[in-house]
């Protein structure tokens, strides 16, 4: 949306209304607010309708349904693929569970919802009963969970339930491993409505966040174990570019706050430089969020690291 002045240049009076226009703009700045999720993009005007003027600058404000033309003059490989990750939206390991004190569902998340596996109930004592009922259901929920994670790989279970029930099972659950899985969640029934209520909640992304957090964790430790002893790794912008120079790098690690950083001091071209030389030898490239352990440790590092093919002597 654009204000446009509406009269001719020189009149006294002006009125200026918003038009809606489809512009191409060539970017010299960006900016990413990360709780909001708003990408800010501002350019200089190179193409659109008659009236709006060239080489002045616009901003584009980028979120969710936001539909844009990209031209980029050249792709490197590791933009590629975080472009078709986002695009295919890779399913992690996760299973979801929703239960009461009877009564628990499990399912398989999928890239289009969920895969139903089972459905059990157990057998509770009842007020009107006069039969004494030991019920061995949140037993029988554990060794369902624990034998789904070992067939599926799974990394993250989202727990649900209505009320308390949820907590009352996680006392049961004493398996350190699978404790540090579950994530809790709250649904408003136990059927199958509830988890498609859970594939809604905040607690399924943040699941997803905590699998790609895993897979960035695994590459940094890789990374200090080569570097304590003293194996096939280098860190540090200097150190590192050497390593890429030589064509040794296996795996480049850049967190994006050192990124950020770069383009803030007009530094970035150093970067991208780098960024090509790897894939042009056949390296792959990692980029490391800065708020989670990995980040964190990998900017205690100078922010760059690299996994290499063999140790190099010097």
């Amino acid at each position: 949306i654009r204000k446009i002045k509406i009269g001719k240049e020189g009149e006294r009076k002006q009125n200026i209304a918003k038009k809606t226009v489809t512009l191409v703009i060539e970017v010299d700045k960006i900016s990413f607010h990360k709780y909001s999720s708003n990408l800010r993009v501002s350019g200089v005007i190179k193409q659109g309708p008659e009236d709006i003027t060239r080489g002045k600058h616009h901003t584009f404000d980028i979120d969710d349904n936001t539909t844009i033309t990209l031209i980029k003059k050249k792709w490197l490989k590791f933009q590629q693929d975080k472009l078709k990750e986002a695009s295919q939206e890779k399913v992690a390991s996760i299973l979801i569970c929703v239960l009461d004190r009877e009564e628990a569902y499990f399912a398989l998340l999928k890239k289009q919802g969920y895969k139903l596996l089972s459905h059990i109930k157990g057998k509770v004592q009842k007020k009107q009963d006069n039969e004494k009922v030991k019920s061995t259901f949140y037993g029988d929920v554990i060794k369902i969970l624990e034998e789904y994670v070992e067939k599926y790989k799974i990394e993250q279970i989202i727990l649900a339930s209505t009320s308390f029930w949820k907590e009352e099972i996680m006392k049961d659950i004493k398996e350190e491993d699978l404790r540090k899985k579950i994530i809790l969640a709250t649904c408003s029934s136990v059927d199958k409505t509830a988890i498609n209520e859970v594939l809604k909640r905040p607690e399924l992304r943040e699941a997803l966040k905590k699998d790609r957090i895993s897979r960035e964790l695994k590459l940094v430790e890789e990374l200090l174990g080569e570097i304590s002893k003293n194996g096939a790794a280098s860190y540090g912008i200097k150190e590192v570019k050497k390593t890429v120079e030589s064509g040794a790098v296996k795996v480049l690690m850049i967190t994006d706050s050192f990124i950020n950083k770069q383009r803030e001091k007009n530094k970035y071209e150093e970067v991208d430089q780098l960024l090509n030389l790897v894939e042009s030898m056949k390296g792959s490239i990692a980029i490391i969020s800065s708020d989670n352990d990995a980040g964190k440790k990998l900017d205690g590092l100078g922010g760059v690291g690299a996994l290499l093919r063999y140790k190099l002597n010097y």
